[in-house]
């Protein structure tokens, strides 16, 4: 199950949970070094445009903003390209346009690379930005619906 996990699932935490030992791009690459493979350096480059720390490659967790380290997060979520990305509270501990930053990366990944996205949030404005949006109350499903709104 763990190898399924690895090589299927990405995981973004509302904590971040980097390692504070390691450089960005070193956080970013280990899930794919855990696995045994070989980094795709076109892959990390990608991401790490798309994600905007281009400047910020050899920077300590310390030493990112809680934005920037959520976005590395996201980063090593992303390396092993998962099928299925599940997101808990990723905007949590952001301001507004650290969060729509985010949001906008799930968009473009869920849109270019058909990945699944599961996010958990308590943002209204995050959720109804999703396809399908389902509440829960206490630990019930009490909706579940599609969004027809969604741009």
């Amino acid at each position: 199950m763990t190898i399924f996990r690895r090589r299927n699932i990405g995981i973004v935490y509302q904590f971040y949970n980097l390692i504070p030992t390691l450089n960005l791009v070193d956080n970013m690459i280990l899930p794919v070094l855990l696995d045994g493979k070989k980094v795709d350096r076109n892959k990390l480059e990608e991401l790490i445009k798309l994600l905007k720390l281009e400047d910020r490659k050899t920077a300590m967790p310390s030493e990112l903003s809680g934005g920037e380290q959520q976005r590395v997060s996201i980063g090593r979520a992303l390396m092993n390209k998962p099928s299925i990305l599940l997101a808990d509270e990723p905007t949590g501990n952001l301001d507004s346009t650290a969060s729509k930053e985010i949001v906008d990366i799930f968009k473009y990944y869920n849109k270019n690379y058909k990945q699944t996205i599961l996010l958990v949030t308590h943002d209204e404005r995050i959720a109804l930005q999703a396809d399908r949006i389902i509440k829960l109350q206490d630990g019930k499903i009490v909706q579940d619906e599609r969004n027809n709104n969604v741009t």
